[in-house]
């Protein structure tokens, strides 16, 4: 979890690539969009680490609902329905996941969809309003639907280290970093008093 935070460090820098710079508009650009901020990286693999934690079906369940929430969302963005606070909610799904996996919370699993789908609502927004002008559009959510699959699967695979000694702590620390990268991203929204 460590190195892929720190291999994504400077896209702390960019957090997101601005409406009409998401370069070709096509396939490219959708797979760049959601490793474009680390906001984003954070919360994708925690709903990963999450569905391992859980357990058959969330294993599998949440990091599948969500893509599909998000493109939902994607839309909503798309067509120009506002989103208050969008980039609160997404900072709110790092601080949130990342705690759920850090106390190993372990809820009905419909209440778990839930949660995952209300965060995967703000992502899907984020990607949707990003959504070139220009290009291919459908390639390009293609793109962002992809990459938030293998952010999931990276989470997945990270999980699959419970059945290890120390594998659990390793899960549950990694879930303290998404919880903390989301409380920075949290502190960066709030207005200065």
């Amino acid at each position: 979890m460590l190195s892929v935070l720190v291999s994504l460090w400077p896209l702390l820098a960019v957090a997101h690539i601005e409406v009409g710079s998401a370069g070709d508009g096509g396939l490219l650009s959708g797979l760049r969009h959601p490793v474009s901020g680390l906001d984003h990286v954070v919360a994708m693999v925690a709903v990963g680490l999450w569905g391992a934690q859980l357990g058959a079906p969330a294993i599998w369940l949440l990091p599948i609902s969500f893509p599909l929430v998000m493109a939902l969302g994607g839309l909503l963005g798309v067509i120009g329905v506002p989103l208050p606070q969008a980039e609160l909610g997404i900072a709110l799904s790092g601080v949130c996941l990342g705690l759920v996996v850090a106390l190993k919370v372990r809820p009905p699993l419909a209440l778990a969809l839930v949660l995952v789908a209300v965060f995967a609502i703000f992502h899907g927004h984020s990607h949707g309003t990003a959504l070139p002008a220009f290009g291919l559009p459908l390639l390009y959510a293609t793109g962002f639907v992809v990459a938030t699959g293998l952010l999931h699967l990276s989470g997945i695979l990270i999980g699959s280290t419970n059945r290890w000694p120390g594998g659990e702590l390793l899960i549950r620390v990694g879930g303290v970093v998404v919880a903390l990268v989301g409380a920075w991203f949290l502190m960066l929204q709030l207005p200065l008093a």
